[in-house]
């Protein structure tokens, strides 16, 4: 998938002559905006890929993974395996966002917004291999904590 990915971009890159930019003068919102569509492509996929089933439970299982409750999850389980890029994240997590999402504390929203803001500053940057190995882990660690409190239950 990485190699697929990455060349999507290069071949995009070509075929509208578009050319790298400093990523450091984006928006982190900017960066969240792409970043959400990332994540979302990367959850769509996994489960696509899992076998054919109906749109609508696909949608279901797509939609407990990238809720802002679900992200937020994610981010503080990923913070202790993150590098520089935590400053990535902060930036997307403290910018001043003008809407919030319906069903999500203000708190998760903002986990959630840094979150994406890392996925599209890692894909802007062309690391996909990055991107896939955070969400999988992100995922695996969720899993874990899953198991773990079925087992307490």
């Amino acid at each position: 998938m990485e190699k697929s990915i990455d060349s999507f971009v290069e071949y995009l890159k070509e075929e509208f002559q578009l050319e790298d930019q400093d990523l450091r003068t984006y928006s982190p919102l900017t960066l969240a905006y792409i970043g959400d569509s990332i994540f979302d492509l990367v959850i769509r996929t996994l489960l696509v890929k899992h076998g054919n089933c109906p749109p609508q439970k696909l949608h279901e299982r797509a939609s407990r993974l990238v809720k802002a409750s679900a992200q937020a999850e994610m981010i503080e389980n990923l913070m202790p395996v993150l590098s520089e890029e935590i400053t990535i994240y902060k930036r997307g997590r403290n910018a001043k966002s003008y809407t919030k999402a319906k069903n999500a504390t203000v708190s998760d929203y903002r986990k959630a917004t840094g979150l994406e803001a890392l996925m599209g500053y890692l894909y802007l940057k062309e690391d996909t291999k990055r991107v896939i190995e955070l969400i999988k882990t992100g995922l695996d660690m969720a899993e874990s904590q899953k198991k773990k409190g079925q087992e307490q239950a």
